[in-house]
C-alpha cells in the first residue's frame, strides 16, 4: 500500500468493517476510477456512448458513465460545450437520490459539482440557489452552472445562518453535502490524509451539526433533504442524523433503495454507505430525510413572495429604449416573460420564475446574465450563449468536432469562413455539432471571437 494511513483511522476502520477491513485495504492497490455525469439538459448517456464507444454505465447512476484514464475528457470540445461533468461515481449519488422536480425551489447549501445535476433536473423551471461561504469556490461553482447552460440559478456567498434568516421554510428540496474529514477520498487523494491529521472528525462534527440545524429551518413542511459526506466516521454520519431526528421529531428518514455494493447504515436503517472495496468508486454516506407537514402550510420566506396572478412587473425601460438590445433579444427564443428582466447598473439579468432577490444577501449571480449595455452597445454574455441552441437563436454556425476551427475558436482566435459558407453579420452563436460554445461577431467571411477569456482552451 503506497499511502500511510493514520493509526487512529485504521483502528476505527477495523472496528467499523470487521472481517472486511483487509478487503478495504486491498482496494488501495486498485486503479483510480474515472467517471463523468452527462448533462441531461443537452445530451443523453446513449448519445455519449455513441460518440466515445467504450464507456461503461455506472450501475446506480442513470446518467453516469465510467471512462478510461487515458481519455482526456477535460480536453474535448464537448466538455467546453457543457455536455458532461467530470465526477467520480460515488460523488454522483447524493444529487441523484434527491427527488428534484421541475418547478421546485432547491438549495445546495454546501455546493460543488453536484449543483449542476440539481440544476439539470429542474429543466429550467423553479429556482436553484447554490451557496458557498467561500467567494472563490462560489465563482468556480458559477462557471460550472453556466457551462451547463442552467439559467434559473442564484449563486450566493453567505453563511448558512444568513441564508436561513432570509429563507425560512422556503425550499422544496435541499442538498447538504457537508464539509467533512474526507476519509472516503484517501484512496483517490493522498493529500486528504494530511488534512485529516490537521482537522479530523472531531473538528467537523460540530460544523455539520450547525449546518443541518440551519438546513432544517429552511426546508418546507413536506420538503425533502439529502445529507451526505465523503467520510466513514459515525460521528459525521449516523450520529449527525440520529441527533437531528431527536431534536426535530418532524424529520424522518426516507429509506433509499439499495443497489449492488451499497451497504445499510449503522444504528438505523435506510441510509446508504459506499465503500471502495464494494463498488467502482470511493467512500460516501448518503441519507434522505423528509420534513413532515402535519397539515401545515409552508411558510413563505422573504425572498419567496409569489407574483400575484395577473400582476406584471414593469418591463425595464432600457429594454425598449435601446434598439440594438431589443433587436438582439428578438432573436432569442428563451425569454418567455419580459417581466422577469432585471437591470442593475450596466448588466441585464433574466430572473428565475416567481423569484425576487432578497436584500442583504451577497449574490454572485441572480438568474441568467443576459449581457451588458454600455453607451447603447449591447454585448451578450458567455452564460447566455451556453443557455442557447440552434433552436433558440436565429443566427448560428456549427462546426463539426473534428474541424480545427473549433479549437481555434476556444483559444480565442478569429475564425475565417470557408468558400461556400454563408457570410455572417452581427452576433453569431458558434456551435460544435449543434451544441453552443459562445458568441462571435460576424463581419462577412470573418468571425471576431467573443469567447470568454477566462474559459479559453489552454
Amino acid at each position: 500500500m503506497k499511502i500511510q494511513l493514520p493509526e487512529t483511522f485504521t483502528a476505527s476502520m477495523k472496528d467499523l468493517l470487521g472481517d472486511e477491513y483487509q478487503a478495504y485495504l486491498d482496494s488501495f492497490e486498485e486503479p483510480r476510477i474515472y467517471g463523468l455525469r452527462v448533462n441531461t439538459l443537452k445530451w443523453t448517456p446513449e448519445q455519449c456512448r455513441q460518440v466515445y464507444g467504450d464507456f461503461q454505465q455506472v450501475p446506480w447512476i442513470a446518467n453516469g458513465l465510467l471512462y478510461p484514464e487515458e481519455r482526456r475528457m477535460a480536453k474535448d470540445p464537448y466538455y467546453y460545450a457543457g455536455l458532461y461533468y467530470l465526477q467520480e461515481p460515488s460523488a454522483m449519488t447524493p444529487a441523484s437520490v434527491l427527488p428534484v422536480e421541475p418547478g421546485d425551489r432547491v438549495l445546495d447549501l454546501c455546493p460543488g459539482g453536484k449543483s449542476t445535476e440539481l440544476g439539470a433536473k429542474l429543466m429550467g423551471k423553479g429556482v436553484l440557489i447554490a451557496n458557498d461561504i467561500s467567494n472563490s469556490r462560489a465563482k468556480a461553482l458559477l462557471k460550472n452552472l453556466e457551462l451547463f447552460g442552467i439559467s434559473n440559478i442564484c449563486v450566493t456567498s453567505e453563511t448558512p445562518e444568513k441564508i436561513a434568516s432570509v429563507y425560512p421554510e422556503y425550499f422544496d428540496k435541499i442538498l447538504v453535502d457537508a464539509p467533512c474529514s474526507g476519509e472516503g477520498m484517501f484512496r483517490k487523494d493522498a493529500d486528504m490524509v494530511k488534512d485529516w491529521l490537521e482537522h479530523g472528525p472531531a473538528y467537523y462534527a460540530p460544523i455539520q451539526k450547525e449546518i443541518l440545524h440551519q438546513a432544517v429551518a429552511m426546508l418546507k413542511p413536506g420538503g425533502m433533504m439529502v445529507y451526505s459526506t465523503c467520510t466513514f466516521d459515525k460521528r459525521e454520519d449516523e450520529e449527525q442524523i440520529l441527533d437531528r431526528l431527536k431534536t426535530y421529531p418532524e424529520m424522518e428518514v426516507v429509506p433509499l433503495p439499495r443497489f449492488a455494493g451499497a451497504c445499510d447504515s449503522f444504528g438505523f436503517s435506510g441510509a446508504i454507505r459506499l465503500f471502495p472495496h464494494k463498488i467502482k468508486g470511493e467512500g460516501h454516506f448518503v441519507v434522505l430525510l423528509r420534513k413532515n407537514a402535519d397539515g401545515q402550510e409552508a411558510k413563505q420566506g422573504k425572498a419567496g413572495k409569489q407574483t400575484k396572478a395577473g400582476k406584471q412587473t414593469k418591463i425595464p425601460a432600457v429594454l425598449e429604449k435601446e434598439p440594438e438590445l431589443k433587436a438582439f433579444l428578438e432573436k432569442c427564443g428563451i425569454f418567455e416573460d419580459p417581466s422577469r428582466f432585471m437591470v442593475r447598473e450596466d448588466s441585464i439579468y433574466y430572473l428565475p420564475e416567481n423569484f425576487e432577490p432578497a436584500k442583504g444577501i451577497r449574490y454572485l449571480r441572480t438568474g441568467l446574465l443576459v449581457g451588458t449595455l454600455k453607451k447603447g452597445r449591447f454585448e451578450p454574455s458567455q452564460a447566455l450563449a451556453m443557455a442557447l441552441s440552434p433552436d433558440t437563436f436565429e443566427d448560428c454556425i456549427s462546426f463539426n468536432r473534428g474541424d480545427d476551427r473549433v479549437i481555434r475558436y476556444l483559444k480565442g482566435e478569429t475564425i475565417s469562413l470557408n468558400e461556400g459558407e454563408k457570410p455572417r453579420k452581427g452576433w453569431v452563436l458558434v456551435c460544435v455539432d449543434g451544441f453552443a460554445l459562445g458568441f462571435a461577431k460576424g463581419n462577412g467571411m470573418n468571425l471576431k471571437n467573443k469567447y470568454y477569456p477566462g474559459w479559453r482552451w489552454m
